[in-house]
């Protein structure tokens, strides 16, 4: 149980409701810091949150948590805050791959041997390269549970960081500059086309990149953490449980969050944070809300842009140096449950090896809804495919309505492949691009799934909680390890300890 002691009370704005975001005001307020979260969506939950059409609940875009085990992320947040974790079951498996050409899927099973088993008669040969990713997962898993600031960017994280090391951690060093391409090369894999594929399917998913670029630290920890005693989770109702019993714990506390409010501007004094210029959305009227805290769940490019000439120099530039990011586009449909195929895993990817009239949209990443999980009426389900776009294209395109058009005929074609998709089975359809994630999350263009992990941007590499101006801090997909639900609710929580040192 952790023990959270008295301090002076503070006040804190958060700018963003995302599960980052949310876990942070949670926490700070159950300290009895006075929080004030805002939000320029309409309802909480960000990239993990849901809408609603025709009786079907859609997640907008996470679809399954990770960390609610015992001794997960989550279930340590909500055992902190005293209240139930959402409910939810397990994945399993996690996913079910499909090579080009191919109608037995590669199945990542929750059960440790059972996935070897898998792997070993999918890929012959490759044991030893997975075997390093075990070890690897082994001690870095442990290495994080010790709540290790990363990267540290004062003595006070340089000593949080000291503390979480173990002789353990140090096998993990020889390997802190290394790609999944270099091992597959130093194991003799690296012409392993069918193991390459798939990792680059897998990692595409948790990474952004492909196994050639995924830091090898990172990859071990996202290859390996939908295995037992862990487990990928899919929640009864929908995504937007995870945001709603955050939300009742801050409100409980006396947090307060106000939706259809943007913050405009970050005020900076003497190199200090000092306030936020707030805007409703619903009344036009504007005020400055001054904090001793700023805790922006927003990506680094937002943030610079709340700084303007703030913001400092050398953290503009590397934010202007970083790789393109991704966007995604989203189908959602809803459908007859005579369109799901009998025994369709919860979550499925597929590769095609014929590129249709969109080169670029060639995979997708599927989930399917369960009969009584709440996301649609008795004898309906659920489907949303996602691909990964490039950003760019949807801004300059001269015909936005017509590529959004080819995009969901090349998607629902493909689906129609597994799915019994017809006019009958087919009730609801809806996509979503990058201009769509824009509009409705106020993400930098769109770009969603935050910082790709390669060696540059992960770990002690990536960006801090701790900003260059004093007392302002980044959660969220930017930062590390800060990838899906899991991974923003641990940055959060770094920066809840790294308040509570400074209070």
């Amino acid at each position: 149980m952790v023990i959270v002691h008295p301090r002076k009370q503070q006040s804190i704005v958060v700018i963003g409701a995302g599960i980052g975001g949310l876990t942070a005001a949670a926490l700070l307020a159950h300290r009895g810091d006075r929080v004030l979260v805002l939000d320029q969506a309409i309802v909480p939950g960000g990239c993990a949150s849901t809408f609603q059409r025709r009786g079907f609940t859609f997640d907008v875009g996470a679809t399954q948590v990770a960390g609610l085990e015992p001794g997960g992320i989550h279930h340590q947040i909500f055992t902190e805050l005293g209240i139930e974790p959402p409910a939810a079951t397990h994945c399993d498996p996690a996913c079910a791959v499909y090579l080009p050409g191919e109608t037995v899927p590669i199945n990542v099973w929750r059960d440790p041997a059972k996935w070897q088993a898998e792997r070993q008669q999918q890929f012959p040969g490759s044991e030893p390269f997975w075997q390093l990713l075990a070890t690897l997962f082994l001690h870095s898993w442990a290495f994080q549970a010790r709540e290790p600031v990363l990267p540290p960017r004062n003595l006070w994280d340089f000593w949080q960081l000291v503390q979480a090391v173990r002789p353990g951690t140090l096998v993990t060093v020889p390997y802190t500059f290394s790609t999944v391409g270099d091992a597959l090369r130093r194991y003799g894999l690296a012409g392993d086309r069918r193991l390459r594929t798939f990792l680059d399917l897998q990692l595409k998913l948790y990474s952004q990149v492909d196994a050639e670029e995924t830091a090898l630290l990172y990859a071990a920890t996202a290859l390996a953490v939908s295995q037992a005693p862990h487990g990928l989770f899919h929640l009864q109702g929908s995504m937007q449980a995870l945001s709603t019993q955050l939300v009742t714990a801050l409100e409980r506390d006396g947090g307060q969050l106000l939706m259809r409010h943007r913050v405009e501007q970050i005020q900076v004094e003497a190199g200090r944070v000092k306030a936020v210029v707030i805007r409703d959305l619903k009344t036009d009227a504007v005020w400055t809300e001054p904090a001793d805290h700023v805790v922006a769940n927003v990506p680094v490019q937002n943030l610079v842009r709340l700084l303007g000439d703030r913001a400092p120099q050398s953290y503009k530039r590397r934010v202007e140096k970083l790789p393109p990011a991704s966007g995604a586009f989203v189908l959602y449909l809803g459908v007859d449950e005579t369109a799901i195929p009998v025994g369709c895993p919860p979550h499925l990817q597929f590769l095609y090896d014929d590129a249709g009239p969109i080169a670029e949209n060639n995979s997708l990443f599927v989930s399917v809804s369960r009969p009584g999980d709440g996301r649609a009426p008795a004898g309906r389900a659920t489907v949303i495919a996602s691909s990964f776009t490039d950003l760019a294209m949807w801004w300059r395109s001269a015909d936005y309505p017509a590529l959004k058009q080819q995009y969901t005929e090349q998607a629902i074609d493909r689906l129609q492949q597994f799915f019994h998709l017809t006019p009958d089975t087919l009730i609801y359809q809806e996509a979503a691009t990058p201009r769509t994630f824009a509009h409705y999350t106020a993400r930098e263009r769109g770009a969603v799934g935050g910082l790709g992990q390669r060696v540059s941007t992960f770990g002690p590499f990536g960006f801090a909680n701790r900003t260059p101006i004093d007392r302002l801090w980044l959660v969220g997909d930017s930062t590390h390890p800060g990838e899906g639900t899991a991974g923003v609710s641990y940055s959060a929580l770094t920066v809840v300890h790294q308040i509570d040192a400074i209070s």
